[in-house]
């Protein structure tokens, strides 16, 4: 008997039981439960489904339970405030016209917008700047100079208390005195032969020694680890420790000295009326110039393009530049014979004191006076900061003046008398700091408002290490400037010296004979077969000529 098999019962899933009563082309809630077999739908690209996606999602239901969904009150970057704006600008807007093509236009948009786009990005990081610098306020109809050095040391942290402070040193006054670029060591040299360089913030010792000799001025290299001392006869270089590296003896008679950072070199001034300009990378004499007015003892150096200033005995004030003979400029500034000179940060402004008691403050833009004041004594020292205060020192007492481009120099911001006559000024950097040498040793007095507060850790680092110190040195060896460079506009170099091309091209068609960008005029090429008749060259210059009309008014038009 044959069995029958029975197929077994397929077990149904959950999903199957669910729609087990729903019929195919059965409708639930208006929504076709029929669907197409996959033959019958269409394939469409991924774009497209992407775009079908996108338009099905709800807009109003938030991609992400960490979002709202609620529209942003305050669309787009937050905005710059127009002050913070004006901070930064460098040019104004330059207008593109109509007379350049379609792609110089396009190209000047892109870079007028990218200017913009920096400008804005500077502005709005400027929140990130930690530090703020201030001033010294009064209180109601009391004076700022009133405020000795003790009500400040009190009132400030201890950190900033200690930076006040007196080194009585009264054997081998007076004393010249150099800060480093980055304001963390000190070099005092008294005229007696004494020399000593310290970490003036810890007070801690680097070296002390006497040359034996009377010293004129003293001055930091490109490194807390060499300095240049002007000595009775030669310039002396030593290293930290006090040792001898080098006695150059073509410098002779030194009287001042400037270094010049970015460019390596070391200008100095002599009795002899020389200035002498040394190379401390390769130890070169550079320049040497014969200034033929005496004795020079006056100098100071503008800080944004390295032009030296002298000052000289019948009151005019010399610019000069290793590449030149003659000085770039030549101004009268005093009655009498100039006694300091200084120049701000930006370069545009300079204060000179003279023999007639007047302080004056030139705009080195125009070459004239700003303002002009008259001091009981006159000032024998002056000195700028980095935020534009300029200290001046009459006999024993220093005045600091404030804003002394923009108003008459009427009273000072600050005042502080020491005990004998002052021999150097210098303002700390990156700190409210002046030192102070004179006969009596050293004194350092709090200016608030003096240094810049945010420091660029590229350019200067007073925390530097060892490693960043040696790597710093490397980079600036191959970023040095070299001295022909040095002008009185900076600008000028990234310009086209048009004088310059047309003489050059003048010169070369004199020795060639001929112009040889001039277009040679055009010559028919001679054809076989009777194309080259008269009628058919005339016809082939004229279209050649046409051509070149046609060129040459497009040029204008454009």
């Amino acid at each position: 008997m044959a069995t029958v098999k029975t197929a077994k019962k397929k077990v149904k899933r959950y999903y199957e039981e669910q729609g087990e009563d729903q019929t195919p082309g059965d409708n639930v809630d208006g929504i076709d439960t029929q669907t197409e077999s996959p033959k019958n739908v269409p394939h469409l690209p991924t774009e497209q489904r992407q775009v079908q996606n996108r338009e099905k999602r709800d807009p109003t239901k938030p991609k992400s339970k960490f979002i709202s969904g609620a529209k942003d009150p305050f669309p787009g970057s937050v905005s710059v405030p127009a002050n913070h704006l004006l901070k930064y600008e460098r040019a104004r807007k330059s207008k593109v016209g109509t007379k350049y093509s379609p792609y110089v236009q396009h190209r000047l948009n892109n870079q007028e917008n990218d200017v913009q786009t920096a400008l804005g990005q500077a502005a709005r990081h400027d929140v990130l700047l930690p530090e703020e610098e201030g001033f010294l306020e009064g209180d109601e109809n009391q004076d700022t100079c009133t405020i000795t050095q003790e009500d400040i040391a009190e009132v400030v942290d201890i950190t900033s208390g200690l930076k006040h402070f007196n080194l009585n040193l009264n054997q081998f006054g007076p004393y010249r005195i150099n800060y480093t670029r980055n304001g963390r060591q000190l070099l005092l040299a008294g005229q007696r032969g004494h020399v000593a360089s310290l970490e003036w913030q810890s007070k801690k010792l680097t070296c002390e020694m006497n040359v034996m000799e009377a010293i004129n001025d003293v001055n930091w290299l490109h490194t807390h680890t060499m300095y240049a001392v002007a000595q009775r006869r030669w310039l002396y270089i030593y290293d930290s420790q006090g040792v001898e590296l080098h006695c150059i003896k073509k410098f002779n008679d030194v009287l001042c000295m400037e270094f010049l950072p970015y460019h390596f070199l070391l200008a100095t001034c002599s009795s002899t009326g020389f200035l002498q300009y040394l190379d401390v990378s390769v130890g070169k004499e550079i320049a040497a110039t014969c200034v033929k007015s005496g004795r020079l003892n006056v100098m100071c150096q503008n800080p944004s393009n390295a032009i030296i200033h002298l000052g000289h005995h019948n009151g005019t004030v010399s610019l000069w530049s290793p590449s030149m003979k003659e000085p770039l400029v030549k101004m009268l500034c005093h009655r009498g014979a100039v006694r300091a000179l200084s120049v701000d940060k930006t370069g545009m402004y300079m204060a000179s004191s003279g023999l007639d008691r007047k302080l004056t403050i030139f705009d080195l833009r125009t070459y004239r006076p700003l303002t002009s004041c008259l001091l009981p004594l006159g000032a024998g020292s002056l000195c700028h900061s980095q935020k534009g205060l300029l200290a001046a020192g009459t006999g024993d007492i220093v005045q600091v003046y404030k804003d002394t481009h923009l108003i008459r120099p009427c009273s000072p911001y600050m005042c502080l008398k020491v005990k004998a006559p002052i021999h150097g000024l210098q303002f700390c950097p990156f700190e409210d700091v002046l030192g102070i040498g004179h006969g009596g040793g050293f004194t350092s007095m709090i200016v608030p408002g003096a240094g810049e507060a945010n420091f660029d850790a590229m350019e200067c680092n007073p925390y530097e290490t060892k490693k960043q110190r040696q790597e710093w040195e490397v980079k600036a060896l191959l970023e040095k400037i070299q001295p022909e460079l040095i002008t009185l506009d900076p600008t000028q170099l990234g310009e086209v010296d048009a004088i310059t091309m047309e003489q050059k091209h003048k010169e070369k068609v004199e020795r060639l004979g001929f112009d040889p960008l001039e277009k040679t005029p055009f010559v028919p090429r001679h054809k076989l077969k009777g194309r080259s008749s008269s009628g058919n060259l005339l016809k082939r210059k004229k279209k050649v000529a046409h051509e070149e009309q046609r060129e040459h008014i497009k040029k204008k038009k454009k």
